[in-house]
């Protein structure tokens, strides 16, 4: 019969391994290690994650309020336009926003 990976030189015999003959303390020791050193790099990106959440919600927000205010301001220029009066000495006083000129109204 096969192994577990369809190796045909290994039996299900040999595969039945009494943990304590395989690991030693030493090997549980090392591997411990590498776990604890595994979780601590994750910590660290887990905690440059967070960080970058942060500045992106901060950057997120600030671009938000700048777009508000130029909304803000292009609202108070457009109505400040409509304000004032026309100062054109074109004798056609007739024209729309875009300067063409309207057909005259017959009384």
């Amino acid at each position: 019969m096969s192994g577990p990976n369809s190796d045909p030189d290994m039996s299900v015999d040999d595969v039945n391994i009494d943990e304590e003959e395989e690991f030693g303390d030493e090997e549980y020791a090392a591997i411990n290690s590498m776990l604890d050193q595994i979780n601590s790099y994750l910590d660290g990106i887990e905690e440059r994650n967070d960080a970058l959440n942060g500045k992106l919600h901060d950057l997120m927000e600030s671009n938000r309020q700048a777009r508000q205010e130029f909304q803000a301001q292009l609202l108070n220029s457009s109505v400040q336009e409509d304000d004032k009066p026309d100062t054109t000495d074109n004798p056609d006083k007739d024209q729309d926003s875009c300067g063409s000129q309207t057909p005259e109204k017959s009384s």
